[in-house]
């Protein structure tokens, strides 16, 4: 039975992000392994987000907060709005994006540029900047010890809210 991918892709699981995650083969872009990182999210598969990340983003990731988010959080969708270079001929790239999820039945949508560089043959998620808007979070206010919404893995305090 086939599985849709929680990207929206419109593409089976299987034949979209899986491979990635899996290890099968790597993201070929940049707006790929962003597409991959919210399948991981979707899915719990908390170590590709620890493996997807450049190496200095790996320095401050706190894998207890990803998956804290990650279990607190009901996905709803992802939204690509643009995307800067990132392609296969690429070292560098952009994509603007909006994750929406539900936590305790409040919906709430993350708005980010998240920038991506070539690690050898590896796109990897270095960091990300909240987008100002009518798209960015209305919850409650974020604690300067929670997970940072923009999925990074550290906290609010040393990634978005410095």
């Amino acid at each position: 039975m086939t599985k849709p991918c929680p990207c929206g892709s419109g593409k089976d699981h299987v034949e979209c992000c899986g491979p990635y995650i899996s290890g099968e083969k790597p993201a070929p872009t940049a707006e790929a392994l962003m597409r991959s990182r919210y399948t991981a999210y979707v899915n719990r598969e908390l170590d590709y987000l620890t493996e997807s990340l450049a190496p200095e983003a790996q320095e401050d990731h706190d894998p207890d907060s990803v998956k804290e988010w990650a279990d607190k959080a009901t996905w709803l969708g992802l939204e690509i709005h643009d995307t800067d270079q990132g392609g296969p001929e690429n070292d560098e790239g952009m994509v603007e994006f909006s994750a929406t999820y539900s936590v305790d039945g409040e919906k709430l949508t993350h708005r980010e540029r998240s920038r991506f560089r070539r690690v050898g043959e590896h796109w990897r998620y270095v960091d990300g900047a909240m987008v100002p808007g009518p798209n960015v979070r209305k919850g409650p206010k974020i604690g300067r010890n929670d997970p940072c919404p923009c999925g990074s893995g550290k906290k609010y305090k040393k990634c978005c809210g410095r």
